[in-house]
């Protein structure tokens, strides 16, 4: 069944709790910004798919992408309470991913007007809502909120590794981006501030 009736009244219920909170709390915020960056990571991984992009080591970005969305799912399961978390390898390795794309690409000077093909434009997307992911879950493992909070909603722990991995995320839509629109050789454009 696709509902429970239980979340009618703006409540639900995180892993391995009792207690309800609002849905319009901060982990409920965080876990639908993770949701929403993987659901939108899914459009990218149908367009990289179908465009056949591959990375410098000539992989499939569509195999990345998914990889990365399996990886979302387990910071979402260590934000509600699984003993889950992100390992340092697989920072290392989206490290290391970034670093072969860059040596591809000609030398960042200043920020990039988005846009050039479609899939770049997907990725500069997806690296905005990763970016607002990487935020509200960082603001639900601070101790400030945590004093501003009471009952479950205090401090959630989440892991370095998870929070560098959302970093990097980003970083790597960054490249991915910029990657797709150099191999179409589509020059990038920098902002006149004029």
């Amino acid at each position: 069944m696709l509902y429970t009736r239980k979340g009618d009244d703006g409540k639900t219920k995180t892993f391995g709790c009792d207690q309800r909170i609002s849905k319009s709390s901060a982990i409920a915020e965080a876990l639908g910004a993770l949701d929403e960056i993987n659901s939108y990571l899914g459009l990218c991984k149908v367009e990289a798919d179908k465009m056949k992009f591959l990375l410098p080591n000539k992989s499939k970005v569509s195999i990345l992408i998914h990889n990365t969305q399996k990886n979302l799912f387990i910071i979402q399961a260590e934000l509600a309470g699984s003993k889950m978390s992100i390992t340092e390898d697989k920072i290392k390795e989206l490290e290391k991913i970034i670093d072969d794309i860059e040596k591809e690409l000609p030398p960042i000077k200043s920020f990039f007007i988005s846009g050039g093909t479609k899939l770049a434009t997907y990725f500069d997307i997806a690296r905005t809502v990763a970016r607002r992911a990487e935020r509200r879950v960082i603001g639900v493992s601070e101790p400030a909120f945590a004093e501003a909070s009471s009952g479950k909603e205090g401090k959630t722990e989440v892991s370095i590794f998870s929070k560098a991995y959302l970093n990097r995320l980003s970083s790597l839509l960054y490249a991915l981006a910029r990657l797709a629109n150099h191999n179409s050789q589509i020059l990038e454009e920098s902002p006149d501030y004029k």
